[in-house]
């Protein structure tokens, strides 16, 4: 994947807004602060029939008290080192300052082609201002303004001349792994452990990861992509925007994924906000698959992981059908089978079971065990069919459907559950008139 361009500069010059500008998408979150982004943030922009990679970096800061700027540096930097071309960003309305000639010396070091982008040209009271940016001796300056996109397609113009091909790799035909959970439970530290490298910023402080942050795993015999997540705290607790923003993308994330890796800490427990994060993966209807967290700091004896086991699945009824998996993302304890169970729970989601062996088996159940009576009305249910939908939902033709009660509706969910492996998937049953 060669045609990636890497975002840079110092905070606050607009960064982000460029990154949404180029992917065509609201992806990264914008904020008039310094230090909202953390992490890497990918996406995928087009231009005159090219694809390219765009890379979003956090602001490149030293000597701050800020407990972020090395993780946030270190991750700059990788950017660059990944990148075939790069936009160092500056605004217009304050000049050059010290920070700015930190990421010029960096950018000096690497032999990538630089662009450096003069941004906040939002009138023509500002073009021309630019011209102090040459200074730098890095690269060619382009006057744009990011949030109303002047300027940059003549950037853009420039850019896709220096890519040697116009296809990328792209990803959209993979599973989609989310990992979800309450903020603190490990999520950023379970991706960097299957990774074996520091992808994501990880520090005990709640809320560091802030935007959903995308990376393909491919490794082992596995081939997917998983999605890191901002925890998801309680709306009441929720007090400023860009936490706000951060579970919006998150709950995004759940929707489009095809499997949640749901993440408990095993010294807290299930909690009401767990259960509430786990309600919304079950209302969109996607695998899940729980990951017991920080397993390494409880006292266990041999009773230990079967009772805690027990706990949780009374927890979670009715839908407790659900692979459980007691890990470390500390000493990398059971990481591995968590993927595996991740893998299995997406096979049986997008399974399709034959009309044929569908009626075979469930005619029979339905024999020996038909729909109670209601009102002297017998129910005879003729037919039954799963739906062409993405996860997994049958259609029961009937004569009465009105008269189908939801404990019947549970029994035969069951029976599909016992006939058809669906362990991690919710079901969806449908009543039809004949």
């Amino acid at each position: 994947m060669s045609n990636i361009v890497a975002i840079v500069g110092r905070p606050n010059v607009g960064k982000s807004t460029l990154f949404n500008r180029l992917v065509e998408t609201r992806q990264a979150i914008v904020e008039e602060m310094s230090g909202v982004t953390r992490d890497r943030i990918y996406g995928i922009g087009e231009w005159c029939g090219y694809d390219f990679s765009v890379i979003d970096t956090g602001g490149y800061v030293k000597g701050s008290e800020d407990i972020f700027e090395d993780e946030i540096r270190k991750q700059v930097e990788i950017a660059i080192d990944e990148a075939s071309v790069i936009v160092f960003v500056v605004d217009v309305t304050t000049g050059i300052t010290d920070l700015d000639e930190a990421v010029a010396k960096l950018l000096r070091q690497t032999k990538k082609t630089v662009f450096v982008v003069a941004n906040k040209v939002d009138n023509t009271q500002r073009v021309g201002m630019s011209s102090e940016f040459w200074a730098f001796g890095v690269g060619d300056v382009f006057d744009i303004s990011a949030t109303n996109g002047a300027g940059t397609g003549d950037l853009l113009d420039e850019i896709v001349k220096e890519f040697p091909s116009k296809e990328i790799e792209k990803n959209e035909d993979l599973p989609r792994f989310a990992i979800i959970g309450k903020p603190n439970v490990g999520k950023s530290s379970l991706v960097n452990a299957l990774l074996g490298q520091n992808r994501n910023i990880v520090t005990p402080i709640s809320g560091t990861t802030r935007d959903a942050v995308n990376t393909r795993y491919n490794a082992f015999g596995f081939d997917f992509m998983l999605i890191d997540t901002a925890g998801i705290r309680k709306k009441a607790k929720v007090n400023e925007d860009i936490e706000y923003y951060s579970v919006l993308r998150s709950v995004r994330t759940i929707e489009s994924s095809d499997v949640c890796i749901f993440m408990i800490d095993a010294t807290e427990g299930i909690q009401k906000q767990d259960l509430s994060i786990f309600y919304i993966a079950e209302k969109n209807h996607k695998g899940v698959v729980v990951l017991v967290n920080k397993w390494d700091l409880i006292e266990k004896d041999h009773k230990t992981t079967k009772e805690y086991e027990t706990k949780i699945r009374e927890q979670l009824a009715p839908f407790n059908d659900v692979p459980i998996i007691f890990t470390s993302a500390l000493t990398k304890q059971r990481i591995h089978k968590a993927l595996e169970e991740a893998m299995r729970v997406y096979h049986n989601r997008v399974k399709k079971i034959p009309t044929s062996e569908l009626n075979e088996l469930m005619q029979e159940v339905m024999e020996y065990n038909p729909p109670p009576s209601v009102k002297g009305k017998y129910i005879k249910i003729k037919y039954v069919t799963q739906l062409p939908t993405h996860a997994p939902a049958f259609a029961f033709f009937c004569n009465l459907p009105q008269y189908i009660r939801d404990d019947y509706k549970r029994f035969l969910e069951n029976k599909l559950r016992e006939n058809f492996d669906f362990e991690g998937v919710p079901v969806r049953i449908f009543f039809r008139k004949k």
